[in-house]
């Protein structure tokens, strides 16, 4: 008897793949975190390290930080995003 029930609710999960539930809420996620949200979290990042040089304590991370934010809010979201659509 489990047997036949897992049978049928792997058939089920195996056609998990064409799920729209959340397409969605992912694409308006995807949009803010390309669009305008991701140029605040970027310029809030820029922000704390300025802050960082202002109060004299200068490291690289003041810079890098930034620039990794703003590359991966640029570019990281399409690339995660082509992934996961591949994947499932």
């Amino acid at each position: 008897m489990p047997v036949a029930i897992v049978a049928v609710l792997g058939a089920e999960v195996a056609m998990a793949g064409a799920d729209t539930t959340f397409d969605t809420a992912l694409t308006k996620f995807t949009d803010f975190l390309e669009g305008s949200g991701g140029k605040i979290i970027t310029v809030l990042s820029l922000a704390g390290g300025v802050v960082g040089l202002a109060s004299g304590r200068f490291s690289m991370g003041q810079i890098a930080i930034p620039v990794g934010v703003g590359v991966g809010a640029g570019t990281g979201i399409p690339i995660v995003t082509s992934t996961v659509t591949a994947t499932i």
